[in-house]
């Protein structure tokens, strides 16, 4: 009898098999989160990410145009650029110099002459185009040219995101940070999704939203999140936010959707934050963070800054204190909510390859990660259909 892990077997979460599916299947089907608009600023600027089995890049043409291409030379299959950066007025293949205008049209082969002299039909031998779309400040790439936009992609859900317009609002580049969990992405994913957990495993790290009143529930294969500020939170909510506001009042509350396959958002009153979650093996995920802030001066930073601190500077702590912590660098004695989000995927994944595990049942505050279970099994059943 298959071991399941509520609607999903077990190896859905341990497998290569699995997770070479889902490669194939979904996250090479689906929009891919590349960047911030203003990662590619001007004609010339280019960045790359990896797409299920594509790597991908984007460009920006000297008519100001985003472009996608696979980044793939047509002669013998070298990535032409390398993750980020910018060319005058080409794209050059490291290998054998083939060249490429910013439009994806090559303009030349070295040696053409000598090496080809029954010749070559350049006109037939340009990048193949992806799609590129902008949403809410943000680029993605499709690896299909003529795949649904972001409005047909997101359309459902976007009303559930909050007020935020991230594209109004600058990074702030000390909090962008990468790095890597020992689990599988599915497990990553249910646990940023999973209602029960908030209460317990961050008690006294995510204390300041209320998430007994937590409002979630499913657009397509998105979920949606929003939860009020805590009690003490709200008394004096706009001198306890530790920034300065990025949306107008009366807004109030955390904003924290789970967009399909794999892109957190986190909004609040003073902040905006994307989590990119990417597989790399059935037991390995990178995470990418990235923050933006109010665009106002530095003083206002420190106004802020002023009016919250007697709020923070009592707020929060470990969950584990004195004999209950391993030591200093136990995650579970750190006061960091990331550090315990790791902790517990990792030593979930763990778990996952024992002969002794048996799944309880699944909580009303769990039913997210049944949901999502279902968006995994429905994508990927629609998608292997269409390849029959």
């Amino acid at each position: 009898m298959t071991n399941m892990y509520h609607r999903l077997p077990v190896e859905a979460y341990t497998s290569q098999d699995w997770f070479d599916r889902e490669q194939r299947l979904i996250f090479s089907r689906s929009w891919r989160f590349a960047g911030l608009v203003e990662d590619v600023p001007e004609p010339g600027h280019y960045i790359s990410v990896q797409a299920g089995l594509n790597n991908i890049f984007i460009v920006m043409g000297r008519d100001h145009r985003l472009r996608a291409f696979h980044n793939i030379c047509r002669h013998r299959g070298t990535q032409l650029i390398r993750a980020v950066g910018k060319t005058q007025k080409a794209l050059t293949c490291p290998y054998h110099d083939w060249t490429y205008d910013l439009e994806g049209n090559l303009i030349s082969v070295p040696d053409e002459a000598t090496e080809y002299p029954n010749g070559i039909d350049k006109k037939c031998l340009g990048l193949k185009a992806a799609s590129v779309d902008v949403w809410r400040g943000m680029l993605f790439v499709h690896p299909d040219p003529d795949a649904p936009s972001l409005v047909e992609w997101f359309g459902a859900v976007d009303p559930h995101l909050g007020p935020h317009k991230p594209e109004e609002l600058v990074e702030y580049e000390e909090a962008r940070q990468s790095y890597e969990i020992k689990a599988n992405w599915k497990i990553v994913v249910e646990n940023y999704i999973d209602v029960y957990h908030l209460s317990h495993l961050h008690s006294n790290t995510l204390h300041m939203y209320d998430h007994a009143k937590a409002e979630y529930g499913w657009k397509g294969p998105h979920y949606h999140f929003w939860e009020p500020p805590s009690a003490d939170y709200a008394k004096d909510l706009e001198a306890n936010l530790p920034t300065p506001r990025v949306i107008a009042e009366p807004h109030t509350g955390a904003w924290v959707p789970m967009l399909f396959p794999g892109i957190g958002l986190g909004a609040s009153e003073d902040s905006w934050n994307i989590f990119i979650i990417t597989p790399l093996g059935p037991n390995l995920t990178r995470v990418e963070n990235r923050t933006k802030l109010a665009n106002v001066s530095s003083w206002e930073f420190t106004k802020q800054g002023w009016s919250s601190w007697n709020f923070w500077k009592g707020f929060g702590g470990p969950k584990y204190n004195d004999h209950d912590a391993t030591g200093e660098d136990d995650p579970m004695a750190s006061g960091d909510f990331t550090a315990e989000d790791v902790y517990a995927c990792e030593q979930q994944q763990k778990a996952l390859v024992s002969p002794h595990l048996e799944i309880g049942p699944a909580a009303i505050g769990e039913s997210p990660i049944t949901g999502h279970q279902q968006a995994i099994l429905d994508f990927m059943t629609v998608e292997e259909a269409r390849e029959k």
